[in-house]
């Protein structure tokens, strides 16, 4: 009886035991699971109070003083395209293209004969013009001599009129005799003075000839170099100075191959001139005499200095540029004309513009905008205490502001804003979904200078979840 007695009893203590160890067993995993369970849910409700954290930027000014770069084209300082005056055919050449050639210097001949007769007939014209002036001249003496003696007869003759010693009419025939030589002596003088002005005319006409002759040498205009040669030996010039030869079929071909056109084209390189055209936004800081660099790609690691000389003081109504010209020197020849530059200057701008990360950027159909944070109002304060925003966090929060803006110069990393933009703003880079209009969010600079920590599988700075 005793025996089945302890038996019962050691089998309630073994349950009690086991029922012990499966309470302190479920306490042990329960208890642990709900206080997990507490603080996700506590974490989940801050992380819905709590305003996302967003990365940003303060709006600074872009450095007044800028370098900026705008590609250009190299012409020669002067360059000349050599017509002859003088029509016939190339008797020699003296320089083809890339000789160095000296102001005057002698660069072909011309032959043109029937220019030459011409010459000779101006000459023979000439003559006998001085010739017919040399008549003039002697009948015109022997009318002076003849009136002389009119005058006279009709002097004396006057007083023997008045005395009665001859006849009225004698007297009339003498008066009309004197006037008839005076007259013809002013017919004389017009003559000679015909005669002189056909000599003039006649050696005007052997000037222009023998300067038309001269030009059956055609020289330089000056020190330069031959760029082009459009003729050859035996080649017909056109009284307009031009070869009668064929076009090219590519004008862009090689310019040593003889073709219609100019007969020589030598161009000035010791100085070369860089044609540029800069926007409208650079043209306020551009001004003759500034200093700029030319830059060749194919010659890197060098800079040639220069200088802007002119500009057109206007801009091109198309284009909205502005035609700058900028000198550079090129003693030693190795910038060469049609060559791309890229010129370099330093512009100073009075009012420099907004310089904001390039990620800060929102590109939207109507245009192109900025999330600016601005300070809550008082109306976004109560909303957001009313959702049980922590006070602490509420002070540091901002409202979000979409900006319209004009970009400028890409830098890459910056970028330029031209307008709307003012000075300690700031501005979310890479803007997520969370950044909407209106939005309240807390900038990551304010976060990480309080104690509050970001909850628990909120998006880090600059990402969007």
């Amino acid at each position: 009886m005793w025996g089945r007695s302890g038996r019962s009893q050691k089998r309630l203590i073994v349950g009690v035991f086991l029922l012990g160890v499966l309470v302190a067993a479920l306490l042990a995993g329960y208890l642990p699971r709900r206080a997990t369970t507490r603080q996700l849910d506590s974490a989940a409700a801050k992380l819905r109070t709590t305003p996302p954290l967003v990365n940003v930027a303060k709006v600074t000014r872009a450095p007044k003083m800028t370098q900026v770069s705008f590609p250009g084209n190299i012409t020669p300082i002067t360059e000349a395209y050599v017509f002859a005056r003088a029509a016939g055919y190339l008797k020699r050449r003296y320089v083809d293209i890339g000789d160095r050639v000296s102001a005057g210097q002698l660069l072909a001949d011309i032959d043109a004969p029937d220019l030459d007769q011409q010459v000779t007939q101006a000459q023979a014209a000439l003559s006998q013009a001085e010739g017919q002036l040399g008549q003039s001249e002697a009948t015109l003496q022997q009318l002076l001599a003849t009136r002389d003696l009119a005058d006279v007869t009709w002097k004396r003759y006057e007083v023997l009129t008045k005395t009665g010693a001859v006849s009225r009419q004698d007297g009339d025939t003498q008066l009309t005799s004197a006037k008839t030589a005076g007259a013809n002596v002013t017919a004389g003088e017009k003559n000679v003075v015909a005669a002189r002005d056909f000599v003039r005319a006649s050696k005007a006409t052997l000037d222009r000839l023998i300067t038309l002759q001269g030009y059956e040498k055609v020289t330089s205009p000056f020190a330069g170099i031959v760029t082009a040669r459009n003729v050859d030996v035996g080649a017909l010039i056109s009284t307009t100075g031009s070869s009668q030869g064929p076009s090219r079929s590519n004008p862009a071909g090689p310019s040593d191959v003889p073709s219609s056109g100019e007969i020589f084209r030598v161009a000035q390189i010791t100085k070369l001139r860089v044609i540029v055209s800069l926007p409208q936004n650079e043209a306020s800081g551009i001004h003759v005499g500034q200093s700029a660099t030319v830059s060749i790609d194919q010659l890197p690691n060098r800079q040639f200095p220069g200088q802007i000389t002119r500009t057109s003081s206007s801009l091109d109504a198309a284009s909205r540029t502005l035609l700058t010209e900028v000198q550079v020197a090129n003693p030693t020849g190795v910038l060469l004309p049609g060559m791309y530059a890229t010129v370099g200057f330093i512009t100073n701008r009075e009012t420099p513009p907004f310089l904001v990360p390039d990620a800060s950027l929102v590109v939207e159909a109507n245009g192109t905008t900025l999330a600016l944070l601005q300070p809550l109002s008082q109306a976004d304060q109560q909303k957001a205490a009313s959702e049980g925003v922590d006070k602490t966090v509420l002070a540091q929060a901002r409202v979000v502001h979409f900006q319209k803006v004009q970009p400028g110069r890409d830098y890459g990393t910056t970028i330029e804003i031209l307008g709307g933009l003012q000075d300690g703003e700031y501005v979310v880079v890479n803007p997520g979904d969370a950044v909407k209009e209106g939005a309240i969010v807390q900038m990551a600079e304010a976060a990480a200078s309080s104690d509050a920590k970001p909850p628990a599988g909120a998006s880090k700075p600059g990402t969007s979840k």
